[in-house]
This record gives C-alpha cells, sequence and structure tokens, in this order.
C-alpha cells in the first residue's frame, strides 16, 4: 500500500473519526431521546422542543464554534512537540468558555427574541421558556466541555472523550424519560419538555465533572503541564490569538446552524403538525450529519498535525482523500436513508398526520447530505490551515441568502411562480438543499484554489 494512497490516509483517518462519530452520535442521541419521549407526551410539548431546540443550537453552536479554534492552534503545537505551550492553550480555552458563558445564558434565560420570531402560542411559549432556563444553567457546562472535546481530539485522544459521552447519554436516558412522563410512584410528576432541560443539566455538568478527573489523573496529560485543578492566569496575547481565529469560526458555525434552525422558528408560525414533522426531518438529518462531522474532525486534526511537523505535501494530500471519501461515504448513506425514509419516521412516532409533514421534507436528503459533507470537510481543512473568514463569506452567501432567504420566500409566497405543493415546510427544504450545494461548490472550489497556492509556494521554495 502506497504511502500516499487514498486508502492509506483513509486508514489514518478512520481511527481518529470513530470514536469523534461514536461521542457525536451519543450528543445527538440527547436530542432524539427527547424527540421520541416528548413525541409521544404531547404535539403542544414537542412543538416547543422544536423552538426551544432552534434557540438553544443557535447560541450554543455559535459560542462553541469560537471555542474550538484551540483545536487546530492545539493540533499544529502538538505535531511540532510544543507540549507545554498545547497545555497553556487549553487553560485560555477555559477563560474564553466561562467568559462566552455570561452571554449566551443571558440569552437563553430570557427568550424574548426567539418566541417573538416563532410567534408561539401562549401555551408553547411558557413551555419554551422553561425549557431554555434548564438549559440556561446548563450552557456553562457544555462549553467548558467543548474546551475538554477540542484538546483532546488535536492531541489524538478522542476515545477519552468518546467514553464521557456515552456515560452521559447513559445518564441522560432515564432521567429525561422519569421527567418528561413523571413517575407517580416517586412523586416525579410530568414535566414534558422542561424536564428534558432539567435532564440536559444534569448529564452535561457530570461530564465536566468526569473530564477534570481524567485530565488530573491520566499519566498521558503529565507533558502538557496543565496543573489543575489550578487555572492559569489570563494571557491577553494567547486569548487575541484564539479570538482571531474562533470569531471568524464561531460566526460561520452561526450562519450555518442558524441558516437550518431558523427554519424551525419560520415553520412553527405554519402550526403545530408542521414544525413537529420538521422536527423529526431535522433530527433524522442531524443523526445522518454525525459521519462526516467525525471524519471531518480526525482530517482537519491530522492536517494541522501534520503542518505543525513541516510536512505541508502529506497535509495537502490529507485534505483531498478525506475529502474523496468523506463525500462518497455521504452520497451512498444519504440515498439508503432516501429509500427508508417512511419506516425510520415511523421509529420517532406513530402519528400519521406528524409522519405526513415529514415524509416530503425528506425528498431531497440524498443530495442534501452529500452537500453538507463536502461543504463540512472543506471548512474544517481550511481551519487547519488557519484560514476562516473566507469560508465565513461564502456561507453567508449560500446559507442565509440562498437558503434561509430563498426558503422564506418559497414558504411564505414571495416567489408566484413556486407551486402550491413547494411552499410552506417544503419550501425551506428545497432552498436549504439549494444553499447546501451552492456552499459545497464555493468552499471546495476555494480549498482547491488555497491548496494550489500553497503548492506553488512549497515549489518555488524548493527550487
Amino acid at each position: 500500500m502506497s504511502a500516499g494512497s487514498l486508502s492509506h490516509s483513509v486508514r489514518r483517518i478512520v481511527p481518529l473519526a470513530w470514536p469523534v462519530f461514536v461521542g457525536q452520535i451519543a450528543v445527538l442521541a440527547f436530542a432524539t431521546v427527547d424527540t421520541m419521549l416528548v413525541a409521544r407526551h404531547s404535539a403542544t410539548d414537542l412543538a416547543a422542543l422544536a423552538v426551544g431546540s432552534a434557540a438553544y443550537i443557535t447560541v450554543f453552536i455559535g459560542l462553541m464554534g469560537i471555542v474550538l479554534a484551540i483545536g487546530p492552534i492545539v493540533g499544529r503545537l502538538h505535531g511540532a512537540h510544543r507540549h507545554a505551550e498545547a497545555g497553556e492553550q487549553f487553560h485560555q480555552g477555559l477563560w474564553l468558555a466561562l467568559g462566552l458563558t455570561l452571554v449566551g445564558s443571558g440569552l437563553l434565560a430570557f427568550p424574548a427574541p426567539f418566541l417573538s420570531l416563532s410567534r408561539a402560542s401562549p401555551e408553547v411559549a411558557d413551555k419554551v421558556s422553561g425549557y431554555l432556563l434548564a438549559l440556561a444553567f446548563s450552557l456553562p457546562g457544555s462549553l467548558l466541555f467543548t474546551v475538554f472535546r477540542a484538546f483532546n481530539t488535536a492531541v489524538s485522544r478522542p476515545k477519552a472523550v468518546m467514553v464521557i459521552q456515552v456515560a452521559a447519554l447513559a445518564l441522560k436516558v432515564p432521567l429525561s424519560f422519569a421527567l418528561v412522563g413523571g413517575v407517580p410512584l416517586l412523586g416525579i410528576p410530568a414535566l414534558g419538555v422542561v424536564g428534558c432541560g432539567i435532564a440536559t443539566l444534569v448529564a452535561m455538568w457530570a461530564q465536566v465533572l468526569a473530564g477534570g478527573v481524567l485530565l488530573w489523573r491520566d499519566p498521558f496529560y503529565a507533558r502538557f503541564e496543565l496543573g489543575l485543578p489550578r487555572l492559569r492566569p489570563l494571557h491577553l496575547g494567547s486569548l487575541k490569538a484564539l479570538l482571531g481565529l474562533g470569531l471568524p469560526i464561531g460566526a460561520s458555525v452561526l450562519v450555518e446552524v442558524t441558516g437550518f434552525a431558523f427554519m424551525a422558528i419560520f415553520i412553527a408560525r405554519l402550526g403545530e403538525t408542521p414544525v413537529a414533522g420538521h422536527q423529526l426531518a431535522a433530527n433524522l438529518v442531524s443523526l445522518l450529519f454525525m459521519m462526516p462531522l467525525g471524519l471531518s474532525n480526525a482530517t482537519s486534526t491530522l492536517v494541522a498535525q501534520r503542518i505543525g511537523a513541516g510536512d505541508l505535501a502529506d497535509a495537502r494530500r490529507l485534505c483531498w482523500h478525506g475529502w474523496q471519501f468523506t463525500v462518497g461515504l455521504a452520497t451512498a448513506l444519504g440515498a439508503a436513508v432516501y429509500l427508508a425514509r417512511e419506516p425510520v419516521l415511523r421509529l420517532y412516532t406513530d402519528n400519521p398526520a406528524v409522519i405526513g409533514a415529514a415524509m416530503p421534507l425528506l425528498a431531497w436528503v440524498a443530495l442534501f447530505h452529500a452537500a453538507d459533507a463536502a461543504q463540512t470537510l472543506s471548512a474544517f481543512v481550511l481551519r487547519a490551515w488557519h484560514i476562516a473568514t473566507v469560508p465565513l463569506v461564502i456561507y453567508a452567501v449560500a446559507l442565509w441568502g440562498v437558503g434561509l432567504g430563498g426558503g422564506y420566500a418559497m414558504a411564505f409566497g414571495g416567489f408566484e411562480a413556486v407551486p402550491l405543493a413547494w411552499r410552506g415546510a417544503v419550501g425551506f427544504w428545497t432552498a436549504s438543499t439549494v444553499g447546501l450545494v451552492c456552499a459545497a461548490a464555493g468552499l471546495t472550489l476555494f480549498l482547491a484554489w488555497v491548496l494550489r497556492q500553497q503548492a506553488n509556494e512549497s515549489a518555488a521554495e524548493a527550487r
């Protein structure tokens, strides 16, 4: 097997990717379990979960993207064997997470802007507020664990993260079951969607505690001179470098997520059944997304480490091999899910009205998933090269302009030529697919240009 072959690169990527995949499946299972439990509890609570989840994702993912900047930075330092400096970046990441918590928890505790956008009924709005209040206290734990996750992925230690995430899911499932439906024998009332938020709060802080113990006790981390449980002083230079890369990454992630999450808020205007159908379809495609996310994380980690080690040719090779493998696998998986979409939706609910609302939303799932994989892989490896601003512009135009803006116009009759069957929630999903295709094309072409420029510079230096 050639060291430069696709199969050789895949054999390097997969061992890092599968723990990330399993861990992220566990994280997504938080939402999947909540969706299944709430769908059987009441349609009102399911509508509240759709709106509340969209609001939480908008806040958390945007802030998480900023914190994730420590990944490419630590990856390069680890590749260059500058372990003490990598440990310093971990501490600065913790400070950054704590600072961002003040903003995010405030937005979740006072969700009036999200409720106004969704035009939710008073009953739904009351349930959304209770759900988001619990998540406001969960957010600090989520962001602190994001630092732990990004650091471990960057130093090729994703299995540690995976074990903690799976254990947190094992804690979350019985808690959600008890709090959503209630356990009269134990005096636990049925809290509906609010019970989901409380269960998430407990599970997230349990993850933080487990991660802290691992960093403190595992000899592997001694090389990074972390000095836990004490925090090192805030270093403005390091924080500035984190923000310089993290802000455009966070903005890109925010655009990507809100381009999809705001669909739920707008679709909520159409009624409980359309937004409930959207929630099922959204959860399904989010589950599919975990595969390209894991492969993109692994590819980006290896690319950053090879850049730090000074092997730029191998870094470029890993970029393209990772892209080919990820997009090919996503295309096959998306096609399989399209063919089995009705029985898969029945795993969520037996409500024929909700299934009927979700079915047409998955008409584009194969193309949607392939484009999603291409844009994700391209964006992640560009971050390994510390490039995040141009991807932000591409995301804004494609996902907000084409996807969200076009979807709103199609859904609510802004384009008179759009057939009635393509309006409503179907219009949002159609435009979102087109937006993802535009983002995938733009990011892939830009990645090709960046790697070509870098190869030309390396060749000129060699001459």
